[in-house]
């Protein structure tokens, strides 16, 4: 019994059918229900309570904003006249998420724009938060939390993290509703979070096993639902529903190259045919010694100093490893490793194997 086991994974090996199934993973998360997203809002600030590591005379701007808040505050004066160091221009950033109503708290980024050189301790004042439309949909205001610091002058300087960009947790506060329109007539859209003309079409397959045939896959991104007649009026309950559905996805064949960590991540779609790899290093190693040449006695020669050069070639011992044709880069994975080459080495040659055609996936190199 055992034998019939192991022959039958052998068979399946050989015959490149995968040992075990892709996992299934629900709806909800390798796509999205089309007109549910989140939006970026940016505004444009002042930091204040600098202990003197604050904007520059040179960076105008900040002292332009203090003048402005200053005469909305009804005191007068010239940006030319103000010089502070604790203060300190900046942009804030935000993502304020769908269905969000006012009154609720979300996180906000602080991003010195001008020559600050740490933003620790300091307080954002009251800031607009706009959306792409030019609309304030929240306010932002209180103290930054950093995570490092700078401390010292000129050479003697230490610095951890990043000091000039900054967090406020539930710092902006949402003043207007973003509305979201996700239902169009009688149905609802659902996006792939990566376009997959298979993964597609399985989705829709799913959902039409799950409730009737009533999705279909317009392109590689979006699959449209008709709306059930039992769920007409509870289409909330009913997204919730199909964002539970199981669908096993499809992905190319890729290999991603990360060449300043030496990093190679091959997917279990990848398959490479019969190739002969040759891996061997060359070393030329050139030496100068400066030698005395001293005269025999009574020669009337001159003590000369005179160069002795070397050359000296190592060359290790080259491999031929054929790698046949694999279901999965296994075969090719072990091949390399008893060549005993180094991570970036594997780089270079899975770039060739591309190079020759033999390579049926994508490289991708970050």
């Amino acid at each position: 019994m055992l034998r019939k086991y192991w022959m039958a994974l052998l068979v399946m090996i050989f015959m490149g059918a995968p040992l075990f199934a892709s996992p299934s993973v629900r709806l909800k998360d390798i796509a999205r229900i089309e007109g549910v997203r989140e939006n970026q809002l940016i505004g444009y600030g002042v930091v204040v309570g600098l202990n003197g590591t604050g904007d520059k005379s040179a960076a105008i701007f900040s002292s332009k904003a203090i003048s402005n808040m200053l005469k909305e505050m009804g005191i007068s004066l010239s940006a030319k006249d103000i010089k502070m160091r604790n203060v300190a221009a900046v942009m804030v950033t935000a993502r304020i998420p769908a269905f969000v109503r006012p009154g609720t708290k979300i996180d906000c980024i602080v991003s010195s724009v001008g020559d600050a050189t740490d933003l620790s301790n300091g307080v954002l004042l009251m800031t607009p938060l706009m959306g792409p439309d030019g609309k304030v949909y929240a306010v932002a205001q209180g103290p930054l939390s950093l995570g490092g610091y700078s401390a010292g002058q000129g050479r003697t300087k230490t610095q951890k993290n990043h000091p000039t960009v900054g967090r406020i947790p539930n710092g902006a506060i949402v003043e207007r509703e973003i509305p979201m329109e996700f239902i169009e007539g009688d149905h609802v859209g659902v996006l792939l979070n990566q376009p997959d003309f298979t993964t597609a079409h399985r989705l829709a397959e799913a959902i039409n096993s799950s409730f009737g045939e009533i999705a279909h896959a317009l392109d590689g991104s979006r699959v449209v639902v008709s709306i059930p007649k039992e769920f007409k009026k509870d289409v909330v309950g009913f997204i919730s529903v199909l964002e539970q559905v199981k669908v096993e996805p499809d992905v190319n064949a890729r290999v991603v190259i990360n060449e300043r960590t030496g990093t190679v991540v091959a997917g279990r779609n990848v398959k490479i045919d019969t190739v002969a790899i040759s891996h061997g290093s060359l070393s030329i190693e050139v030496k100068s010694q400066w030698m005395v040449s001293q005269p025999m006695p009574l020669a009337g020669g001159s003590t000369e100093v005179v160069p002795q050069n070397g050359v000296r070639v190592v060359e290790q011992e080259g491999k031929m490893v054929v790698v046949h044709s694999t279901p999965t880069v296994g075969d090719l994975a072990s091949a390399l490793n008893a060549l005993g080459i180094s991570p970036r080495d594997i780089i270079s040659i899975f770039q060739a194997i591309k190079q020759a055609g033999a390579l049926a996936a994508d490289l991708i190199i970050i």
